[in-house]
């Protein structure tokens, strides 16, 4: 069921602190830790290169201080200084672009490690879960987050990590050549820099979190309505659907507005302290050069070095941001992958044991979605192996939650449900879904060809066997008379398919997988009655030997199975086959009679 409102969606749990997050990514780098270590030996080189331009520039000024025409001035010297310049630079460049390219293998692979992680997680989570969650939301969680690690990656190891190191070996170059002072105002100009960022960015995260929240929302709102774009259709709801989209994007455009707002008041707040910092600098090694405590060289050098330090310091906010940013997108992700699993494996759970004698029991059964709407109460009935038994009833009578407890999409609160003899719930949950096979009542399709899903039901059959499983589902003869037959695309969730065609598909791809247990959920609902009689057919032959499980709505489909159970608010209130349920004149005795003379007027 989805939620729809106005207001951002609350983030999907509590977020943990900053330290946290990235303790919680450092693991998946340790299997690249020669990369990180080479890399962080390249940052340095390429920092202590850099740091060595100015200082090779105040050589080169100095040595070129000299009076027109005096012997000195040589080209040896200024040429050798030269040559050192470039390599200096040259060696700056060829340093940093070697990190990248070290580092870049260990930020990818991390980044692939975590969103299959996430990836696997969530088709771990219960069905409860995904119903309940808003899709589109959750995709742009991960996505957000898998880009967080690349920018938290590139702003700290390539930005403020370098920078740090930088800084410390200006302040103590600065320090030893020159009087105390110039350290004392480039670290209190760094101070107050760093103090006003930090506080500033705090201040503005909530509102590029606000953002992010009605960008999710937003994103939401797009993709859950193009998914059901025919019910937006059938009521004419086009512009319905377009105000509520322009509402949830005025309310992200007001978000970052703010946002802009206050990075606006950041940079000039940063740029007035680097301001007033150069020219305290400036000021002080100028004076220098005046009283002849330095030379050309030296104010040159201090020059060189607040220029190298103030372009990256000018980004800082922005870097800043942007590691908080990625650090918030990052913890999203781990919330969404600590979200605790409903239905889970018992410890060292064993596989399923198949047998001959596959019968599926389900032994005093209560079960409620919600603990105060109970939905079965005190189920229990054998279907023997090899046996076929029928659910039927009213809607909401419980029939297709049957189907759902038995492919463990949910567990039960009391009683058991078992395959061949064994609790579902003490062995592993893909082996009990490979040894059912299930036709749903409401079948999707992926976006992908026709040939695609019906493979779906078995990785790696051929074509051959495709083929076979769509003309046993009376299907192949429509597909061949397509124009592209098996490569025909079926559209987003199966819409350019008639609703018999791809319930006819969804029953091709259950043929194919061929389980010993077989659940039919009115896999017939969608068809003619032409249809439905040649697809039962088939269906009969292909539960032949089969245990399977038939939930329906026509009885008329189900008079051959070997039980009929007949169900009434979560309770089977008749059972027994077709002839005895008629002579007994009960409900399923009523139900036919209605059904009949529906039939037949």
């Amino acid at each position: 069921m989805r939620h729809h409102g106005d207001r951002a969606p609350a983030p999907p749990g509590p977020a943990t602190g900053d330290w946290q997050t990235l303790g919680r990514l450092l693991p998946y780098f340790w299997d690249y830790k020669w990369r990180v270590l080479l890399a962080l030996a390249c940052m340095v080189g390429a920092k202590l290169a850099n740091v060595g331009v100015p200082l090779l520039l105040k050589q080169l000024v100095d040595a070129m201080n000299l009076k027109p025409g005096a012997p000195q001035a040589l080209l040896v010297v200024p040429v050798a200084l030269l040559l050192g310049y470039g390599a200096l630079r040259l060696m700056t460049s060829v340093m940093t672009e070697l990190r990248e390219l070290v580092f870049a293998k260990a930020t990818q692979g991390a980044a692939k490690r975590i969103a299959l992680q996430t990836f696997e997680h969530l088709h771990g989570m219960s069905l409860r879960f995904h119903l309940a969650r808003q899709t589109g939301g959750m995709t742009r969680d991960i996505e957000r987050g898998v880009r967080g690690i690349e920018s938290l990656i590139s702003f700290s190891l390539y930005s403020i990590v370098p920078t740090l190191i930088e800084v410390v070996l200006v302040l103590s170059i600065l320090a030893v050549k020159f009087d105390v002072w110039f350290a004392l105002i480039t670290l209190l100009a760094l101070a107050v820099y760093i103090v006003f960022t930090v506080r500033i960015t705090e201040w503005r995260t909530q509102f590029r979190r606000q953002a992010n929240e009605f960008d999710s929302a937003a994103h939401t709102k797009a993709v859950d309505s193009l998914l059901n774009f025919e019910t937006v259709k059938y009521f004419g709801n086009e512009a319905f659907e377009a105000g509520r989209y322009a509402q949830s994007l005025d309310s992200l455009r007001q978000a970052r507005l703010k946002a802009q707002t206050t990075l606006a008041m950041l940079n000039a707040g940063q740029q007035l302290i680097i301001a007033v910092a150069l020219v305290a600098m400036l000021w002080r090694a100028t004076q220098g050069v005046v009283d002849g405590r330095m030379t050309l060289g030296d104010l040159v050098m201090v020059n060189a070095f607040m220029i190298q330090l103030y372009i990256p310091l000018n980004f800082l906010g922005v870097i800043y941001r942007e590691i908080k940013q990625s650090l918030t997108d990052l913890d999203r992700m781990f919330v969404l992958m600590d979200r605790e699993r409903e239905i889970a494996d018992a410890p060292g759970a064993p596989d399923l044991v198949l047998s001959p004698q596959m019968s599926v029991e389900f032994d005093h059964v209560s079960f409620a979605y919600e603990h105060d709407r109970p939905i079965l109460h005190d189920i229990s009935f054998t279907i023997p192996a090899g046996k076929t038994v029928a659910v039927v009833g009213p809607s909401g009578s419980g029939k297709s939650t049957l189907a759902r407890l038995l492919y463990r999409f949910y567990d039960v609160q009391q009683g058991a449900v078992k395959l061949a003899g064994q609790d579902i719930r003490a062995v592993t949950q893909a082996s009990v879904r490979r040894a059912i096979g299930i036709v749903p009542q409401d079948t999707v399709l992926f976006n992908d060809t026709v040939a695609y899903n019906i493979a779906y039901g078995r990785a790696g059959a051929s074509q051959h066997e495709v083929e076979a499983a769509a003309r046993a589902a009376h299907i192949h003869d429509f597909i061949v008379s397509t124009p592209k037959g098996y490569d025909t695309m079926v559209g987003e969730r199966g819409l350019k398919l008639s609703g018999g065609e791809k319930q006819r598909v969804a029953i091709a791809r259950t043929l194919l997988k061929d389980p010993p247990v077989l659940v039919f959920d009115e896999a017939t609902s969608a068809l003619d009655s032409a249809n439905e009689r040649a697809i039962q057919t088939e269906l009969a032959r292909a539960a032949r030997n089969k245990t399977a499980l038939v939930i329906a709505h026509r009885l008329s489909t189900v008079a051959e199975a070997h039980e009929i159970l007949v169900m009434e608010a979560g309770r089977i209130v008749e059972r027994g086959t077709h002839a005895q349920l008629l002579a007994a004149q009960g409900r399923y005795a009523r139900m036919w009679a209605l059904q009949q003379s529906g039939e037949t007027t």
